[in-house]
């Protein structure tokens, strides 16, 4: 089922992983999308898409209207592009779209300020996953970082982070727009002792198991010593190979070297929060990697558990 609704947003206000803790455990039940119209934005909407379908979730669809838009820009049409992907029939209607087990909102605000509108909407709508483009340069992360700082930092002082999804402008992705076919055969996971790296794993595992991709490679990586490399029981019967992989050097450059190197579709990062996110992530490992990859990257907060401890995040 889809719906449109129109808001003046100022007044809409050493570490081991257990098998038993890297079962798919999550439920993503909604899926926040903001969008501005670009064409790096309907990539983006195709990842939130498919991920809404293969959750049976609810997709919130945000656009801010700050008066500058260009007259004629719309919401991507979810029953065309389902339609597309030959998940519906041609000329298929609204209730179609639910016979998908999902639900799509579209929201339309107005507002001089996107990070407040955002903000106003997700303290009275609840949003498991994000998804959105990003431009890689210099200055791009501030209003986007404050954003998902703020929104993350609130979901893990409650006790249920967020994952956000990064889809960089320019990209493809794993997802295709043009058919809904997910290329997702090779994942890197950096980690650390902290924070831990059980989102990253259970995260994997759960898209994984999600999308049903019944063979890949997952690569944790530790940048650093052998010494200092996380203890981390790898899960078994997946279909997919888990492998790990040391070596020294930068961790940031590191990182995007080789996902380079393993062609990886996706990079997943554990990030320690929630006052580290509130900063944007500017000068962290994270912003540095988003900042250079060639692929998505899923960011997964997690609440410091030891504050005397000043190990960057992966």
């Amino acid at each position: 089922m889809e719906c449109e609704n129109i808001l003046d947003s100022d007044s809409a206000t050493l570490s081991t992983v257990n098998r038993s803790e890297m079962q798919p455990q999550r439920t993503i039940r909604s899926i926040f999308h903001p969008s501005d119209f670009s064409d790096a934005s309907e990539v983006a909407f195709a990842h939130a898409l498919k991920l809404t379908l293969a959750s049976r979730a609810l997709l919130q669809m945000m656009h801010v209207e700050t008066g500058v838009d260009n007259e004629g820009d719309d919401f991507p049409r979810v029953r065309e592009t389902l339609e597309r992907w030959k998940l519906l029939p041609a000329g298929s209607s609204h209730r179609d779209v639910g016979k998908l087990g999902i639900e799509v909102h579209k929201v339309i605000a107005s507002s001089n300020d996107p990070v407040k509108a955002c903000l106003n909407f997700l303290e009275i709508n609840d949003a498991d996953l994000i998804v959105l483009s990003v431009q890689q340069r210099d200055g791009i992360m501030r209003w986007l970082g404050n954003m998902l700082g703020n929104i993350v930092g609130e979901k893990i002082a409650q006790g249920s982070g967020q994952m956000t999804l990064f889809i960089p402008n320019g990209l493809d992705g794993f997802v295709s727009v043009n058919d809904g076919s997910v290329r997702l055969k090779n994942i890197l996971i950096p980690i650390v002792n902290k924070p831990r790296p059980e989102a990253s794993v259970e995260t994997t595992l759960r898209l994984i198991h999600s999308l049903n991709l019944p063979t890949g490679t997952v690569t944790l990586l530790h940048v650093g010593t052998s010494e200092s490399t996380p203890i981390v029981d790898l899960p078994e019967s997946t279909g997919w190979s888990w492998n790990q992989l040391t070596q020294p050097g930068d961790k940031s450059e590191s990182i995007v070297q080789v996902a380079r190197d393993l062609d990886a579709d996706l990079i997943v990062m554990t990030t320690d929060g929630p006052d580290r996110f509130l900063d944007g992530l500017r000068g962290t490992t994270s912003e540095r990697v988003l900042r250079k990859a060639h692929c998505p990257v899923a960011f997964i907060p997690v609440e410091r558990i030891d504050e005397s401890t000043d190990e960057d995040e992966a």
